[in-house]
């Protein structure tokens, strides 16, 4: 293609727009850091994997105190990731999520899955993988564990806020067979 094509100009731009996307996520994540550093709970949400700066400054901004809600169960209900099922009578209808919380919570901690996911050694990637064993060309089985690693995203962020304590990346139990397969009893 000739460097002066319509075509060429289009993808310098859209270059050009991503470039000043990057740049502008970049100057948030600097704020956001710089205004929050001395925050523990800013620095306690940015240690759970999938969760950054933008990501911790929205969970903070969009919850408020999260050491308000009792139960992980009202924390998961304030951000629409509570089953519900529409029934009338003998009629039970299908059991999905109620999306009546704060969708921006919601989203927030969506994204926050999706890159966990994908991170090395965590609990979050492993269970994606014992939710879709056997199955990983089922679409609707991975949105569903999607959905579970959302709400166990935002059960976690709930956790380590209430109690103040670090994220782990695995619960250490009292019997250690349980994750050593070299340990295992015959």
């Amino acid at each position: 293609m000739p460097e002066d094509s319509a075509a060429v100009t289009m993808f310098r731009m859209v270059i050009a727009q991503g470039r000043s996307l990057i740049h502008q996520r970049d100057e948030i994540e600097r704020l956001a850091h710089a205004r929050l550093a001395d925050d523990v709970d800013y620095q306690l949400l940015r240690n759970i994997p999938g969760i950054g700066p933008i990501n911790a400054l929205t969970i903070l901004a969009e919850a408020g105190d999260l050491r308000r809600f009792n139960h992980h169960r009202q924390f998961l209900k304030f951000c629409g990731l509570d089953l519900a099922t529409c029934q009338s009578g003998t009629f039970r209808g299908r059991t999905r999520l109620s999306k009546y919380g704060n969708a921006r919570l919601r989203r927030t901690f969506w994204m926050a899955a999706q890159v966990a996911a994908r991170q090395r050694d965590n609990s979050f990637r492993d269970k994606l993988g014992r939710y879709i064993a056997g199955h990983a060309d089922d679409a609707d089985r991975r949105r569903k564990a999607m959905t579970a690693l959302t709400a166990k995203m935002a059960r976690v962020a709930h956790a380590v806020i209430k109690t103040g304590t670090e994220y782990r990346p695995f619960l250490e139990r009292s019997d250690a067979r349980w994750k050593d397969p070299s340990l295992q009893v015959p």
